[in-house]
């Protein structure tokens, strides 16, 4: 066999000279037995020449974690829904005959907003009645305030004769009563003036309110009244909702209580079912009243900025239920490991450990999961690297290279 003592030779020469003189060999017409010969020589000869790149390609891609201490609260969901903080119904603080009622239902109104006005008609003229009287009463206490000042000048002269034959005591006193009579007299005068223009103002205030405004910036829910139809004071004309201003209210049941504390951030998803991107809301306030029937007491969230936007959906309203996320319990930290990095094989859980480049299996004792990784308690300690993807394929003592990309 002479070719394959040439490619024998070529052994333990460069590469390039082994791969050489394979190339000479194969050209050769060789009989069947020596190609087969050949053949395994050649491949006894390539596992020899080149160990550590067959190991490299041998040695598995995987993607890796390092295990840490979580907060691993369980938590629950409760249903709630939508409240506004500021809701009612709005009224006329006067009666009158509705002239303009520009808010129908569904119109959102800015605070200040109009949303209704009554006819004026009416008040004007009591409006310009009491400023009549204003000046009636105007006029009789300059004509009293006309008489007390004859009146003191009256005593004066009395008071300067006083020594003289012609000073009289009674008419003396006379005067003396006049000015108290006359000063009584502008004295009321001068409430008659006070009453006339508070009478002015009420007729001023009465036909400001005339024009009804929306208190805060909401939307229109119902409307009470028409136009031209006659309201008296009090009466409701529409319902408005502070939709700004919504927030979460849940009956939370008590034994749950412990874990939430006033600014606790949970989260929640609008609909019964939990549909959509999570949002986010802290909890504002346990009120502290309990239901006796279902042992729940309700509690109020706050939503964070933005946390009502539904990206072009319909705008949340209230009332509308939504599912919120509480913790079962107090939180607290414990080791845990990623879903993904557990396997299940021969009834055991498994978990593979990155140690020296070779994936070790260690058995592992689970505890409760939550948000997607599952409490140790016992097979793994705090720093060990685990792998997370990749690991269905792994044996023990399999090389595995760590993805960087993930790290």
């Amino acid at each position: 066999m002479p070719h394959i003592s040439r490619l024998a030779s070529c052994m333990a020469a460069t590469p390039s000279a082994f791969t050489s003189g394979a190339r000479h060999c194969v050209r050769k017409r060789l009989p069947r037995p020596a190609k087969l010969s050949l053949a395994i020589g050649l491949c006894v000869t390539l596992h020899l020449a080149l160990p550590s790149e067959a190991a490299a390609q041998r040695a598995m891609l995987v993607g890796v974690e390092t295990i840490t201490k979580r907060p691993m609260t369980r938590t629950v969901t409760v249903i709630g829904r939508l409240v506004a903080r500021r809701a009612g119904d709005i009224a006329t603080e006067i009666s009158g005959r509705l002239e303009a009622f520009p808010v129908e239902v569904g119109a959102r109104v800015k605070k200040g907003d109009v949303i209704a006005r009554l006819n004026t008609e009416t008040l004007m003229a009591e409006l310009r009645l009491a400023e009549s009287a204003l000046a009636e009463a105007k006029a009789e206490l300059e004509t009293a305030k006309a008489e007390a000042e004859l009146a003191e000048l009256r005593l004066r002269r009395q008071a300067r004769l006083k020594g003289s034959a012609a000073f009289s005591k009674a008419r003396f006193e006379d005067a003396r009563i006049e000015i108290a009579v006359a000063r009584s007299k502008v004295a009321r005068a001068e409430a008659r003036v006070a009453t006339r223009a508070a009478a002015v103002a009420r007729r001023r205030l009465d036909i400001a309110k005339a024009t009804v405004s929306a208190p805060y910036s909401g939307m229109v829910v119902q409307r009470y009244a028409e136009i031209g139809g006659y309201v008296r004071s009090g009466d409701r004309l529409v319902r408005l909702i502070g939709t700004g201003a919504l927030e979460i209210e849940a009956d939370v049941p008590a034994q749950y209580l412990s874990g939430l504390k006033p600014g606790h951030v949970v989260r929640f998803w609008f609909g019964a079912h939990g549909d959509g991107p999570p949002r986010k809301a802290a909890v504002r306030a346990i009120l502290a009243s309990e239901n006796p029937l279902t042992r729940t007491r309700a509690v109020r969230f706050a939503l964070e900025p933005g946390a009502t936007d539904e990206g072009g959906a319909a705008s949340p309203a209230e009332g509308q239920s939504v599912t919120v996320e509480i913790p079962a319990g107090p939180p607290r930290l414990a080791v845990a490991v990623p879903k993904d990095a557990i396997l299940k094989r021969a009834g055991r859980d498994l978990v593979f450990v990155i140690e020296d480049k070779k994936a070790k299996a260690r058995v592992v004792a689970l505890g409760q999961s939550v948000a997607g990784y599952v409490e140790v308690l016992s097979g793994l300690k705090l720093g060990d690297v685990v792998v997370v993807r990749g690991n269905e394929r792994l044996r023990p003592d399999t090389p595995v290279r760590i993805d960087k990309s993930e790290t």
